[in-house]
């Protein structure tokens, strides 16, 4: 909706995230939109509403208080089962003009990107896709959303002054997930899907997964990645040996997957992946922006460059000033003595 002033803002409040659902079940990406929604909510004195639309997922309801939900929103129906983004629209849409909230968070996902910009325009309102961090603005209120933009190089801060709510999507396994608490509790407040939330235009005839073609390395703990620097796929084969040696999967930058050394489904950066590993070993990658954005949320940053100057080793927690073909070998040789 158009807000004009500071009244009309105030009328909106708290923050919502918007429960990603998979196969009936909630993802883990929820939790960190929740931990994303807490953090803004307390930085604006206002309350986080998990909204959790699904058929027959009321019994995980309860869990999102433990990842910092203090109301959960709850429309479970049959109808609501596989993905139909036009009845999930409509009804989101009617919450909003129910309850409304100041902000909405979604995932940047298939779902989300599908979902999101059919409830900005229903509910003409801004959207911000594929943020990698959000923060509000203590003078206005108004939500402060960050993206790459320009192909990722320069870092774009955008706000939607003149709208409530203000909606954005937020990619997965940027912010990080509140500690789980069980102990915390809520409120579970039960909505009905009614006839005018859409027309039937659609029914989901069968739900599958191609899981050939998907190389997972959001829940890695330990990735090891390749850029220009690997030289060629045959240089990818020692970057697979340490992986090996430590339990880990293997990663690569553009640069590495447009040379052809390794496929698109290792990629990561603002056009693949994004990863929260535990530990990130970057083995020749000079660390555009582009890359950055998809891995320096990781908890510890171990850098292998001839050139101590990239922003990759600056910004790596251990940076290692040497030929990668001959410092890997040696940490596998260490690795071994163990």
């Amino acid at each position: 909706m158009i807000v004009t002033s500071r009244e009309e803002k105030d009328r909106y409040r708290n923050v919502w995230a918007l429960a990603e659902v998979l196969s009936g079940q909630v993802q883990p990406v929820t939790h960190e939109l929740l931990g994303a929604a807490r953090a803004l909510a307390d930085a604006g004195g206002q309350e986080v509403w998990a909204v959790l639309l699904g058929a027959g997922t009321a019994s995980q309801a309860v869990g999102l208080f433990a990842w910092g939900a203090d109301k959960v929103l709850l429309v479970d129906d049959p109808r609501l089962d596989g993905f139909q983004d036009e009845l999930e629209a409509g009804a989101l849409t009617r919450l909003i003009h129910k309850h409304r909230p100041d902000i909405l968070l979604g995932a940047a996902t298939a779902r989300g990107r599908a979902l999101m910009p059919r409830v900005a325009v229903m509910a003409v309102c801004g959207l911000t896709a594929d943020c990698t961090g959000l923060s509000i603005d203590p003078q206005t209120g108004d939500l402060l959303q960050t993206r790459p933009a320009f192909g990722g190089n320069i870092m774009a801060t955008i706000r939607s002054a003149g709208h409530r709510p203000q909606l954005a999507t937020v990619r997965p396994r940027v912010m990080k997930a509140l500690e789980e608490d069980r102990a915390r509790t809520g409120q579970i407040i039960r909505e009905n899907l009614e006839e005018s939330d859409s027309p039937v235009v659609k029914r989901v005839v069968e739900v599958f997964q191609d899981k050939e073609s998907v190389v997972n390395l959001g829940h890695a703990q330990i990735i090891v990645s390749g850029g220009r620097g690997v030289k060629s796929a045959k240089g990818f084969d020692l970057l697979r040996a340490l992986a090996d040696k430590v339990g880990g999967a293997v990663g690569a930058s553009r640069a590495a997957i447009d040379a052809g050394w390794i496929s698109y489904a290792h990629q990561i950066g603002q056009t693949g992946q994004t990863v929260q590993s535990k530990v990130y070993i970057a083995c020749g990658i000079s660390g555009q922006i582009q890359h950055l954005v998809g891995m320096q949320s990781s908890d510890t940053i171990i850098a292998i460059d001839k050139d101590p100057d990239t922003p990759m080793m600056q910004l790596a927690d251990i940076a290692i000033v040497g030929d990668l073909f001959e410092v890997i070998p040696e940490i596998i040789r260490e690795i071994d003595k163990v």
